[in-house]
């Protein structure tokens, strides 16, 4: 988000106020949902493991990423599997 909030020329907490009025929603949820939208795609589609998309996004255990990934997409990961 600093990186963005130099481009705008603007301090990070303008950024997100602007970002927020123009989304709906803070930047950190925007991104959050993107990840887990992504995460939800990698495991439906590709079969990944869920312990291989936490990896992938940062994550250091699979219960963290379990617990965000619910908190986000509102279902375990692994409804995402079986869908």
């Amino acid at each position: 988000m600093p990186l963005l909030a130099d481009l705008m020329g603007a301090s990070r907490s303008r950024f997100a106020e602007s970002f927020t009025r123009t989304m709906g929603e803070s930047p950190a949820r925007y991104v959050a949902k993107v990840k887990m939208s992504q995460a939800r795609s990698w495991i439906a589609r590709d079969g990944m493991r869920v312990a291989v998309a936490a990896h992938r996004l940062g994550y250091e255990s699979e219960a963290s990423f379990s617990r965000a990934y619910k908190r986000v997409i509102g279902q375990p990961p692994s409804t995402a599997r079986a869908q």
